[in-house]
């Protein structure tokens, strides 16, 4: 890897501002480009991948691929439409997974 570098993936309407940040766009609105986006993305050095949860619904098997992997950390973020609540759930488990407990959103019985 060259450095540590970030990249955006995700309809052109909802990744294009990240441009600005220095974030490396990947305009995708298929399962196809998604996929192929996150390859890319992959194997040209990105420790951080920004995700639209749209985008990572339709690619779970693609993402699984680096589940174990300390790098590419990728991240599912609220689209143009909202947020779906797949970034959140994937905080719940990852903490149930590393504390053995939920204990960020536990709920009152």
């Amino acid at each position: 890897m060259s450095g540590k570098t970030m990249a955006a993936i995700g309809p052109k309407e909802s990744v294009m501002a990240f441009m600005a940040l220095g974030v490396r766009v990947y305009a995708a609105d298929t399962k196809e480009s998604a996929q192929r986006a996150l390859f890319d993305a992959a194997k040209s050095g990105c420790a951080v991948i920004l995700i639209t949860e749209d985008m990572a619904r339709l690619i779970p098997e693609a993402i699984s691929r680096y589940s174990t992997d300390p790098v590419p950390a990728i991240i599912p973020i609220p689209g143009a439409s909202g947020s779906t609540g797949l970034g959140m759930a994937n905080v719940r488990a990852n903490v149930e997974k590393a504390v053995g407990a939920d204990i960020l959103f536990k709920e009152e019985e």
